[in-house]
């Protein structure tokens, strides 16, 4: 038995696999279609409407047919008794003729009469007779005798009827191979001194046949009254449906960059307000997306004509300079400490214009990336020994976590050593002394350098002002590295040249961590990062998922101290 329950269950699993793939479309047509929706819910609600209506109206259909062949079969079951009682009045209930005469009544009952009029055949239809002689009175001679088929006729009818009650019950009885509702009306029926019952069987056939020719018309008419519900709803929604769909790829396209999409206006009615309003405000959008197009491309060209233009007479200040601050000692004491200072504001300045020549070729899409594979550990080395006269100035300890093993990755170490400085700078000035970590982790796809620190951390609402050109998380502090506030926004673009994340944390308090995220390789899509973006212990409901960022803000929040 167990092998046919096995292969009984196996044979069921393709059903039900198909079945739940079905539910699976039907389940996302529902949701995408909003004609799907509408048209299943009026054929539903108005399935049950009809439904209800038919049954309505059957049942009150076959109780009106019961009651007039009940009321015709008691009619005649008057006439019936009144035409028994006539016959058998003055028959001598001791003579030995009372059973031929009671065969005749039933046959005068069910036999044509003079006049050629079946007896049986009336306004209640066809029926069948059951004389019954429950027998004499006590010291009368005969016995009681039948005349029909008395089984037919149901026990609790002839236990009222032998009680002296006029009554009726609708009952099945058997013909044949086939059951028939019939409509039995017994009644008590007088005789010279003998018990007597009459009982009448009425076939409910023709009342069944139009019971059945009304089922049918109600099913084949629910069910065309149906169709054109579908069809009727489906012509309204498509009404609908039709210019919202338009509607929809319209903004679609136009969201992908078809600026000059707009929706077709027929009509005055309110899809083609709709439609107007949705054209002028496309117009709107085209206008100011393009005159921040022209502000972008007048700002940077700005920047990099002003940035070229800068590096000629740059140059021959710095010769001056470097000229003054060489010959220093022969010069008065008191430009000593000028000299000094005209050197180093020269220096910001060179850094300054590096970045705004750097931001102007990722602005203007020329920035080229030299990848190659190199070992990661020795980049982010290097990024940290340039920073550490700046650390050991400020008093705050820089601890490196780097893995014993290479972490070889095609990268462009130039940018990559820029990112890991800037992010080294920024959390020694926001560090407050305390200890600055920088880590680095590797898996099989994706590298990560995450530096942390301890100091003020990131205020509330600072999150959608991450890495912004020339924004400072607190301008009122003290800077120990003159950063010109496109460290960081440079950093982010170098990631991105990568194929990588530039992701930031920070709590009040808790202070701040960045993270770089690059591809081993530049053929590998990034899908999540070997460490974690912040501690878990902190408050707050900071992004510490190994999770790609938001497509539209790429880096979560994080100030742009640099």
């Amino acid at each position: 038995m167990r092998p046919l329950a096995g292969r009984a269950t196996d044979g069921l699993r393709p059903s039900a696999g198909v079945a739940s793939e079905l539910a699976a479309i039907f389940g996302a047509v529902w949701r995408r279609s909003l004609k799907v929706r509408v048209v299943s819910s009026t054929v539903v609600l108005s399935s049950t409407v009809v439904l209800v209506l038919g049954m309505v109206l059957q049942a009150q259909l076959a109780q009106r047919l019961i009651d007039s062949k009940t009321q015709a079969a008691l009619a005649q079951a008057e006439n019936s008794r009144g035409l028994v009682e006539s016959e058998l009045g003055a028959v001598d209930p001791t003579s030995a003729s009372l059973a031929g005469r009671l065969t005749t009544t039933v046959d005068r009952l069910t036999n044509p009469d003079p006049t050629g009029t079946p007896a049986a055949t009336t306004n209640a239809g066809a029926y069948e007779p059951v004389l019954v002689d429950g027998g004499g009175p006590p010291g009368v001679a005969g016995t009681g005798q039948e005349i029909g088929p008395l089984e037919d006729v149901p026990s609790v009818l002839r236990s009222a009827v032998e009680r002296g009650a006029f009554a009726y019950k609708i009952t099945t009885v058997r013909r044949g191979s086939t059951s028939v509702i019939t409509l039995a009306v017994g009644m008590p029926v007088a005789s010279a001194g003998r018990t007597m019952q009459l009982y009448l069987l009425f076939p409910l056939t023709a009342e069944q046949r139009t019971l059945t020719l009304v089922q049918s018309t109600l099913v084949l008419g629910g069910v065309v009254l149906l169709v054109l519900i579908a069809g009727i709803a489906s012509l309204v929604t498509r009404q609908v449906v039709v210019p919202v769909r338009q509607a929809a790829e319209v903004a679609e396209r136009f969201a992908h960059g078809h600026l000059d999409e707009r929706i077709p206006v027929v009509g005055e009615d309110d899809m083609a307000r709709l439609g107007t309003s949705f054209n002028e405000m496309a117009a709107s959008i085209q206008r100011q997306i393009r005159q921040l197009e022209e502000f972008g491309e007048l700002q940077r060209g700005f920047t990099s004509d002003v940035s070229h233009e800068l590096r000629t007479p740059l140059t021959t200040v710095r010769m001056a300079a470097d000229l003054l601050y060489d010959s220093r000692d022969k010069l008065h004491p008191a430009l000593h400490r000028p000299a000094e200072l005209l050197v180093s504001e020269l220096d910001r300045f060179e850094a300054l214009l590096a970045d705004l020549l750097e931001i102007s070729r990722l602005d203007a899409g020329v920035a080229e990336l030299s990848a190659e594979t190199v070992d990661v550990r020795v980049t982010a080395a290097h990024a940290a020994a340039s920073v550490s006269a700046v650390a050991n100035r400020a008093g705050t300890p820089l601890e490196l976590a780097l893995p014993a093993a290479e972490v070889l990755a095609e990268i462009d170490p130039r940018r990559v050593e820029r990112i890991v400085r800037n992010l080294l700078t920024n959390a020694l000035d926001h560090g407050e002394g305390r200890p600055v970590q920088l880590t680095v982790a590797a898996d099989s796809e994706a590298v990560a350098v995450l530096v942390r620190d301890h100091g003020i951390g990131l205020q509330p609402g600072q999150q959608d002002l991450v890495f912004t050109r020339f924004w400072r998380g607190d301008p009122s502090r003290d800077r120990r590295t003159g950063g010109t506030g496109l460290g960081l926004s440079i950093s982010l673009e170098d990631a991105r040249l990568h194929g990588g994340w530039l992701q930031a944390w920070g709590e009040p308090g808790w202070g701040s961590a960045f993270r770089l995220t690059l591809p081993r390789s530049r053929d590998t899509v990034l899908t999540g990062s070997p460490l974690p973006l912040g501690p878990d212990n902190a408050p707050g409901d900071s992004p510490r998922q190994d999770t790609p960022p938001a497509p539209d803000t790429a880096v979560p929040a994080g100030p742009g101290r640099q």
